[in-house]
């Protein structure tokens, strides 16, 4: 059993522990209200761009000068997955559910033949895909010197997945990160981005000629990347959310569970404090009998 200065210690140690967990539960929770804020601002705009930019897909003419934004390589070989995860821990399972997201449609694609490639963007998804992929990703956009994640980043990311399949490093590219719903739940999401993924029900939606004013290459032009950026942009701010009510129902978590280790150590420490003062006084006792 442990001694009394040794219980003492490690009770002192773990309501330090308390106090750090509970000051970081307050700072996500004062986070997490502007970001959730932010994320659902975003979500409408974002998800009208994507419904238009589906409709122009469905009828603008496909040829091999248009853009491999909105028709592709023509190909399906090499798919990237760009990985949005957070730079910081101390949040749950919120990083680890993303990863695992993208690892299930990694092994699904490469069970079907498919080359697979990894942008990670973010720090703490790297070490698994680094382990379980060893040479696959392919670059890592780098977020640890910005508070949070906005716009400028979306814009360099967007700029950098044109680039690559313009250099024909790519042919399609799927993008994950947490959508979020609440503090308590984040959703592992996947949207594919490049090429505009086009359903059945929208080719519906869109049959016939559509006439555009001015011309049709001026427009895909002008929202093509403005499109890839701002699905980016809402996955940032999504994922940004999702990381703070992880985190502060993380440290909500972690200091319940400081409060009932501290009493519990408080019983035993309590119960060996008592038993030494008996052990004293039985001693104390029997000795003053023998005199």
């Amino acid at each position: 059993m442990a001694s009394l200065k040794e219980l003492k210690d490690r009770i002192a140690s773990v309501k330090s522990t308390q106090k750090i967990t509970k000051a970081k539960k307050m700072v996500a929770a004062a986070k997490l209200r502007r970001a959730q804020m932010a994320a659902e601002a975003a979500r409408p705009y974002a998800s009208e761009m994507e419904k238009v930019m589906t409709s122009l897909a469905c009828k603008v003419s496909i040829d091999g000068n248009s853009s491999k934004l909105l028709a592709g390589t023509g190909k399906l070989e090499t798919h990237l997955l760009v990985v949005a995860t957070s730079d910081r821990g101390l949040c749950g399972a919120f990083n680890a559910n993303i990863v695992k997201k993208a690892r299930i449609e990694a092994d699904k694609l490469i069970a079907e033949g498919h080359n697979v490639l990894f942008y990670m963007v973010g720090r703490k998804g790297i070490p698994i895909i680094k382990r379980l992929y060893p040479g696959q990703i392919l670059k890592h956009f780098d977020t640890s010197n910005v508070k949070a994640p906005g716009y400028d980043e979306a814009k360099a990311i967007a700029a950098d997945l044109t680039d690559l399949i313009d250099e024909g490093k790519y042919d399609v590219a799927h993008l994950f990160y947490g959508k979020f719903r609440s503090a308590l739940v984040q959703e592992p999401t996947m949207q594919q981005i490049v090429p505009i993924a086009v359903h059945d029900g929208a080719v519906a939606e869109s049959e016939g000629p559509g006439d555009y004013e001015p011309d049709e290459g001026e427009i895909l032009a002008e929202l093509l990347p403005r499109n890839l950026t701002t699905q980016i942009f809402r996955a940032l701010l999504e994922n940004n959310a999702s990381e703070q009510g992880a985190s502060m129902t993380a440290m909500d978590n972690a200091t319940r569970n400081a409060g009932e280790l501290i009493d519990s150590l408080t019983i035993v420490y309590n119960r060996s404090r008592q038993a030494a003062i008996t052990t004293e006084l039985i001693e104390i006792i029997a000795g003053a009998e023998a005199l």
